[in-house]
């Protein structure tokens, strides 16, 4: 007797999903999305913004986007991601769709939901697919966990630090004090 296999997803099923509903598809496994909640949606904004300012204060190549943005981790159909804020120095990646390949700077902002998304599935999809510098924050703990993945390097921070961004080698650098 065989066993049941699993679905193989692919972003077709991602598009055909009904208007409101959201996922993510990785490795043709989809992950069904929940809204964020007012917390994640200020850090995101305050992320976004401060990072927009500064990319375009120093007349940088770079763009700062904030979810939905489609990313295309890989070459194939089967990994579609909407990172909390994507940052692409390379703007051949970009078209209308989204991101083909991966963006220099992902940051995502763990919900009581995507914990496990974003500290260990999303962290290795990031990491082999070429993404240089991946932000893990997480408001519950205060924490920011940033991976330099061109360096080997990983640090923790908490919300009143400031903390370094190494795509710009700490000339800017962000400290999230949400109280």
């Amino acid at each position: 007797m065989a066993l049941a296999q699993k679905k193989q997803y692919t972003i077709d099923d991602i598009y055909a999903l009904p208007d409101g509903v959201r996922a993510e598809l990785i490795d043709g496994e989809m992950h069904m999305m929940a809204p964020p909640g007012l917390t994640h949606q200020n850090i995101s904004a305050f992320l976004h913004n401060t990072i927009y300012s500064y990319i375009h204060s120093k007349h940088g190549e770079c763009v700062a986007l904030a979810a939905p943005f489609a990313v295309f981790l890989n070459s194939d159909d089967k990994t579609y991601i909407e990172p909390d804020i994507s940052v692409i120095c390379d703007k051949s990646k970009l078209d209308e769709k989204g991101c083909h390949g991966a963006p220099d700077w992902v940051i995502e902002i763990v919900s009581p939901g995507s914990k496990r998304m974003d500290y260990f599935i999303k962290l290795f999809k990031y990491r082999t697919a070429g993404v240089k510098e991946y932000w893990i924050v997480d408001p519950d703990r205060k924490l920011v966990i940033v991976y330099e993945f061109d360096k080997d390097d990983a640090n923790t921070y908490s919300f009143f630090d400031e903390v370094p961004v190494g795509i710009y080698d700490g000339d800017l650098k962000i400290r999230i004090k949400t109280e």
